[in-house]
């Protein structure tokens, strides 16, 4: 079964359609429904080439332009807005317009492709603390892998000789994703504690510091290849049976819990950084942020870093209410302008960063001589636990991907791209390794630009990954990121990371909050969240000093999950889920009460009326007598 728009069968394309119409879904013989190869990707005809780059209708179409830089005016409704057409997945597009929804998603998927990599190797406990070359070049990587993984996903490929494939043919990006900060974060913290990254002094030559640790990275990388198989693995389970194992109450807590512990970090990063001077030490090097010998320093959440975040943090509110679809979709990255420009004229950042940078670079400038490549044994169940989450969450977005392009969400056909979207995360966790970047997974905000643009067109996400990699590719683009003061990201973080948090809730609110779900949301919490506020609170009491290298190994690696709360959070959950037997809704409970009500009242005047009866049969016997 597929689904296709009246729009999409007309080769011209009105600007000014009727009424939105529902999507029109087509039921195929059964022999066509098994072949699938009309899903996969092909290659454009010359023909079409000639027509698209040569001819005016091929470049422009009759698109109302006017709609994408229209203002928003909230006083006057939402009813003033004429509706552009719909553009399905095998629509003609117009090339101008597709250029233009491919730049459209390349910058509402920037801040969330370069702020994990930010994060990751910036200063503070539980990041690499690396150089600012080498920084600069992870974010170009991330940029550029972006752009490769997500064509996989767009053009979908059929295994040889098999009925699987991998991509879902829809216009689905791929990004690097939050889930792994917070196990990166934890692993790194316990490299450093074990000597496996250096430590020093800082230039004072009094106050420790954190070294870069670029091994951090190599481990991480190494150890994220060999755990990527179990999400391979599990693009050939059926997804019914992966909803059943993992339903929206253990996925719905664990990215809920996944957000509460980045919205801290970023709160952390507009208070002035997440680097020593956080823990606000009265003198010494770090005594202000990010340190005493930078640009117009101050002390960690001064008035100047409050102020700077929150300029960021309401222009993005400006946007949301005022701007046009354009301005809306590219509110984070808008944010991030306009709070560089307000620090660049007030004198808080230093452009040696850009001025060192090369003009332009490409995957494995960095190579693995710099990040060597090893297993950290300890995470590698945290990381099986959150390549099970990323496979769970891709079925989630895919489905989504599926509604708002007007695609079945059910049948042979979705659940073949379900299949091929889990399939390409899974490999894209061994591919984004070997191109030196974290694990990727499908990105979900984009199927709101979809929703806003009704422009489900893969041409439009060929166009946003050939801005990506061109972002990657010129890396004083990326580098751009690394001028950026802390509290000007924290401004932007938080609220993205807050992002986060409500696709958990939004999750959970699917519930039917039974007194079980209740009871299974609240544990899960309890201790998740409570780990995520309190890192070390349940890492003291397990310890080993012996000599036995796999008994600590087992040792540290259960302190990971242990400090990890989006860890502890999804593991009680899918236990309780298992374990306590499901309940019937508290609606159902009531009309059977009623029933049982109804049916002992009946019940009781049929007895009375038999007493009754017995007890004239006894007077008529009496009167006999």
């Amino acid at each position: 079964m597929t689904a296709s728009s009246s729009s999409s069968n007309n080769s011209e394309i009105s600007s000014a359609p009727g009424p939105v119409e529902a999507p029109v879904y087509e039921v195929r013989h059964k022999a066509e429904a098994d072949d699938l190869s009309y899903t996969a990707g092909s290659l454009p005809t010359l023909q079409g080439i000639y027509n698209t780059l040569f001819t005016k209708d091929g470049w422009f179409g009759d698109y109302d332009y006017g709609f994408l830089c229209m203002p928003t005016i909230p006083c006057l409704g939402r009813n003033n807005h004429r509706q552009p057409p719909f553009f399905g997945l095998k629509t003609k597009l117009p090339a101008l317009l597709a250029i233009v929804m491919g730049f459209q998603h390349a910058l509402a998927m920037i801040a969330g492709v370069v702020t994990p990599i930010l994060i990751m190797s910036g200063p503070g406990a539980g990041n690499m603390n690396l150089d600012m070359q080498t920084r600069s070049y992870m974010l170009s990587a991330s940029l550029i892998s972006s752009g490769v993984l997500s064509m996989i996903q767009i053009t979908r490929f059929r295994i040889f000789k098999t009925q699987y494939y991998i991509g879902t043919g829809l216009l689905s990006v791929v990004g690097t994703s939050f889930n792994f900060v917070p196990t990166f974060g934890a692993m790194t913290t316990r490299m450093y504690m074990n000597g496996q990254c250096p430590m020093g002094l800082a230039p004072d030559g009094i106050t420790p510091v954190q070294l870069p640790c670029p091994e951090a990275w190599g481990a991480f990388l190494g150890t994220c290849m060999l755990c990527a198989v179990i999400e391979i693995a599990m693009a050939f389970i059926p997804p019914r049976i992966m909803k059943s194992l993992f339903p929206p109450i253990c996925t719905g807590v664990t990215v809920f819990l996944i957000g509460a512990k980045l919205i801290g970090t970023g709160l952390t990063q507009w208070a002035g950084g997440s680097g020593p001077c956080s823990a606000m030490p009265a003198e010494g090097f770090f005594s202000l942020c990010p340190n005493i010998d930078a640009p117009m320093a101050a002390p960690f959440a001064s008035a100047r870093w409050i102020g700077l975040g929150t300029c960021v943090f309401m222009t993005i509110m400006f946007v949301e209410f005022f701007g046009s679809p354009f301005m809306r979709n590219a509110q984070v990255v808008i944010g991030l302008v306009v709070g560089l420009v307000v620090a660049a004229a007030t004198g808080y950042t230093d452009v040696s960063t850009l001025d060192d940078a090369p003009v332009i670079t490409f995957l494995w400038v960095k190579n693995f001589s710099t990040f060597p490549l090893s297993i950290y044994t300890p995470v590698i169940i945290p990381l099986l636990v959150t390549y099970v989450l990323t496979a769970v969450e891709a079925i989630g977005d895919v489905t989504a991907s599926c509604e708002v392009s007007r695609l079945a969400v059910e049948g042979r056909e979705f659940e073949s791209r379900i299949q091929g979207g889990v399939l390409a995360d899974g490999l894209g966790g061994i591919l984004s390794a070997l191109m030196t970047n974290s694990p990727m997974s499908v990105f979900a905000q984009n199927n709101g630009i979809i929703a806003l643009t009704r422009c489900a067109n893969a041409s439009a996400g060929y166009m946003c990954c050939v801005f990506l990699i061109l972002m990657g590719v010129f890396s004083k683009f990326g580098t751009l990121f690394l001028m950026i003061p802390d509290s000007v990201l924290g401004g932007m973080t938080t609220f993205l990371f807050a992002n986060v948090a409500s696709s958990g809730m939004r999750i959970l609110a699917f519930l039917k909050w039974t007194r079980r779900d209740r009871f299974i949301v609240s544990a899960a919490i309890s201790l998740g969240l409570g780990v995520s506020l309190i890192p070390n609170a349940l890492t003291q009491f397990l310890s080993y000093n012996g000599g036995n290298v796999v008994l600590e190994g087992l040792v540290d690696s259960v302190n990971i999950i242990l400090s990890t709360g989006f860890c502890v959070g999804a593991i009680i959950a899918i236990v309780l889920n298992q374990l306590l037997p499901e309940e019937r809704p508290e609606q159902e409970e009531r009309e059977i009460a009623e029933g049982v009500r109804e049916a002992d009242s009946k019940q009781a005047a049929k007895v009375a009326a038999e007493m009754e009866e017995a007890a004239n049969g006894e007077k008529v016997d009496a009167k006999h007598l």
